[in-house]
């Protein structure tokens, strides 16, 4: 109880809570992204049920991950070497992250833009199970939970912080799940940009994986720019459809 008191009245403390609750928001979109355009494959009663279970889900696990705080910084310790660049568990996990969110956001636009689906490396059916999309947003937010949390330890090494932090970010991604999830499938050129944005950040995660470090700013200035240029286009389509009423 003292701890928390004395930690309560220092002033870094709050800075590192405030500055922790942002990035975690931030990072917490693009899994916001992957859990809507994944959701909204499912049967319309079971959208809001899996976007909830599993996000939910994905609180219990950071929670568990901060519990694992030692272990998740070894994680950054090299496992082996090829070609003179060291590789840890970390890496490796991005770079696996990485390779599925490329596999998964070119296979959803493959749906998209092919009018007639045949049998390839696609898979054909245009839902997917209820269980299948709850056990892909775990995979996903194991990635990105991980990756957060070792940035978080640079930040700070008051564990409190980081879960007042995660819980903050996780009830921000359930207040806004299914607003944004209704967003995107009533604008499918929205979809193709959130797709887009996907293979991004995927790419991100395997060059980062490799040792190339890309600035977060850079990745989400050029998302906010593009989502920018994207309502643009909105507000133009809307008024090109009232001007032959007006």
């Amino acid at each position: 109880m003292d701890y928390l008191l004395a930690l309560a009245q220092d002033p870094a403390a709050w800075v590192a809570l405030v500055t922790l609750v942002a990035m975690e928001v931030i990072l917490g979109i693009d899994n916001l992204i992957f859990i809507s355009i994944l959701t909204n494959k499912l049967p319309a009663e079971h959208r809001t049920m899996a976007r909830r279970i599993g996000i939910g889900l994905a609180l219990i696990m950071r929670l568990a991950l901060l519990g694992t705080i030692a272990i998740i910084v070894r994680l950054t310790a090299p496992v082996f070497t090829v070609f003179d660049h060291p590789f840890s568990w970390r890496d490796m996990i991005l770079i696996a992250g990485g390779l599925f969110l490329v596999w998964k956001a070119t296979k959803e636009i493959h749906h998209s833009v092919d009018p007639n689906p045949g049998d390839d490396l696609f898979e054909t059916r245009a839902t997917i199970g209820f269980t299948a999309a709850i056990v892909q947003i775990l995979l996903l937010d194991l990635v990105f939970s991980i990756d957060s949390i070792i940035t978080a330890v640079g930040m700070t090494e008051h564990i409190p912080i980081m879960i007042i932090a995660v819980i903050a970010a996780v009830t921000a991604m359930l207040l806004a799940a299914d607003p944004l999830a209704h967003f995107i499938e009533q604008n499918p050129t929205v979809v193709m940009l959130a797709l887009g944005f996907l293979i991004m950040i995927g790419m991100t995660l395997i060059a980062e994986g490799f040792g190339a470090h890309v600035p977060k700013g850079y990745v989400y200035a050029a998302m906010a720019f593009s989502a920018f240029v994207e309502g643009l286009n909105m507000m133009a389509r809307r008024r090109g459809r009232r001007a032959p009423h007006g």
